[in-house]
């Protein structure tokens, strides 16, 4: 999980806990103790993640796995044997009276 995001749900925690035991009777059943325990702990919790470097979501790539600047693109000579590849698709398709696109039978007119 990412730091910020870490830190963010913990503060909720903490905000939660100091609620329930505001809102808490003044009773001696030792359920205050507990709850004070654990938002200690969460407390402590929150110190350490962000005392911790970040995870490095957002570094930026280094040079040698970086994408070369023409490398993913189609040539013209690509495209054309891609279209001259789906033109005698199509075709054979129309010669078996089916759509290339669907499937389906082709429906004759008159």
């Amino acid at each position: 999980m990412k730091t910020k995001k870490t830190l963010k749900r913990l503060k909720k925690v903490v905000a939660l806990l100091s609620n329930v035991i505001d809102q808490l009777p003044g009773g001696n059943d030792g359920l205050g103790d507990l709850l004070d325990s654990a938002k200690a702990s969460v407390v402590q919790a929150t110190k350490k993640v962000s005392a911790q470097p970040s995870n490095g979501a957002g570094k930026s790539k280094s040079p040698a796995k970086a994408k070369k600047a023409g490398q993913g693109r189609l040539s013209a000579a690509g495209r054309k044997r891609i279209s001259l590849a789906l033109k005698k698709r199509w075709e054979a398709a129309r010669r078996k009276g089916v759509s290339a696109v669907t499937g389906r039978r082709l429906s004759k007119t008159a």
